[in-house]
């Protein structure tokens, strides 16, 4: 303020390190200073003395408090697409592991049709990918300087709003002060963003927890991510995929904290607005370090490829012969029909789809030819969606080859932002 003081402040040279002081814990805080700031200039007055007064001139703990959540806010959220993009390289490279592997496909937890573990996998990475997104959507919606907006009124100085906020590698400005000073929709979507990525998480907690359990035996965890029962030595409980899935409550609970605060607050600050970290930290440093520990254990899993395809054929074939029905003309409602009369005779009499013979479907209906065993295989079954997204080996190792490239951008946008 003033061109005197300007230069003056420019003459200052705070020791280089000073600046650290606080995250290294060396900062005793003092009650009788009231807040971060006040502690920040009663430091560089002890440095500079009274010009340190003018640190505060232009500025209210309003749209200061405004900008440090805003900055916080970016900076996880780039964390976040970081945690992110190591879940997806991890998935990433259980798929390559595993390029062959075949697996039962569900749909009510029933056995549905057989599917490519790699496809299954790349179905979470698709999750993920969502959520990298829309945390990138959110920092540029985080990412603008509300300093300037003053209390709730703007503020009566030429500040160059624009050049501060480039400063602080921001990319605009506020356009309203009121909304400046009130605003935490960028707090609000954060944790939405957390939240959904938990939900995500918790899916795949869930599956790795009953894809391990004896009754399915696809899926081996490494001991590091499993614990011992207190009395039952047999047991390897998968501990940390259910506390990740316990976990996605309690950011679903911040974000209906935050939601709550804000719902009837008038414009523009108000003192409420102090409960709006706990539920934001919460949830951000839970939603990072789960994250980072899923990474880690998806990394140790192991397939048990032979009891896994053995599982994925049984009765799962059935669709093939509908469908094999339907090729030949006869409509697909009576095919389906047609088709459920042979699994029940099938589970009758102790047999699979995979071991009946020509004549045995012919006996059934006279559509059947001789080509028709060959599309009860479970090979057969997987090969023949072949459509972009389906589950066939080629239209997988392109779905593979193109999650890797934006996982690849992904690093390079996080490689811009420093991280």
């Amino acid at each position: 303020v003033g061109e005197e003081h300007r230069l003056r402040a420019l003459q200052v040279r705070v020791p280089g390190d000073d600046h650290l002081r606080i995250p290294r814990g060396e900062v005793a805080f003092d009650p009788a200073l009231e807040d971060i700031h006040t502690h920040v200039e009663a430091r560089l007055r002890a440095l500079v003395g009274d010009l340190a007064g003018k640190l505060h001139t232009a500025r209210s703990r309003n749209d200061q408090v405004a900008l440090d959540l805003r900055l916080y806010v970016r900076d996880a959220l780039v964390t976040l697409v970081e945690r992110l993009a190591g879940v997806q390289e991890a998935l990433l490279g259980l798929a390559r592991r595993y390029p062959t592997a075949i697996v039962p496909g569900y749909t009510h937890l029933q056995r549905a049709q057989p599917v490519l573990f790699a496809h299954h996998l790349l179905a979470y990475v698709e999750m993920f990918e969502r959520d990298a997104a829309r945390a990138r959507e959110a920092y540029g919606r985080a990412n603008v300087s509300p300093l300037g907006s003053g209390a709730l009124a703007g503020v009566p100085y030429p500040l160059d709003r624009a050049h501060v906020a480039a400063e602080l590698g921001m990319e605009g400005i506020t356009a309203n002060s009121i909304d400046a000073t009130a605003d935490r929709d960028f707090a609000v979507e954060a944790v939405f963003v957390a939240a959904l990525a938990m939900l995500h998480l918790s899916r795949l907690g869930e599956e790795i927890v009953v894809w391990s359990s004896a009754e399915f035996g696809y899926l081996q965890l490494d001991d590091a991510f499993t614990t011992g029962s207190s009395i039952m030595p047999q047991k390897k409980n998968p501990d940390v995929a259910e506390l990740v899935r316990g976990k996605t409550g309690r950011v679903y609970g911040d974000l209906m904290s935050l939601l709550t605060l804000l719902k009837a607050l008038p414009l523009a600050y108000n003192r409420d607005l102090q409960e709006d970290k706990p539920p934001l930290f919460d949830a951000l440093d839970t939603a990072l370090t789960c994250l980072e520990v899923t990474a880690r254990m998806l990394a140790t899993l192991a397939l048990d490829e032979t009891r896994a395809r053995a599982a994925a054929g049984d009765l799962a074939l059935a669709t093939e012969l509908a469908d094999y029905l339907a090729k030949r003309g006869l409509p697909f409602r009576q095919a389906h029909h047609l088709v459920g009369g042979i699994v029940r005779w099938c589970l009758d009499h102790g047999r699979v789809l995979e071991s009946l013979t020509v004549d045995e479907l012919r006996a059934f209906s006279e559509h059947f030819g001789p080509d028709a065993v060959a599309v009860l295989s479970v090979a057969a079954a997987v090969a023949a969606r072949d459509l972009p997204g389906g589950t066939a080996p080629a239209r997988v190792a392109a779905a593979l080859a193109a999650a890797t490239e934006r996982v690849a951008q992904t690093r390079a946008w996080l490689a811009k932002k420093g991280a």
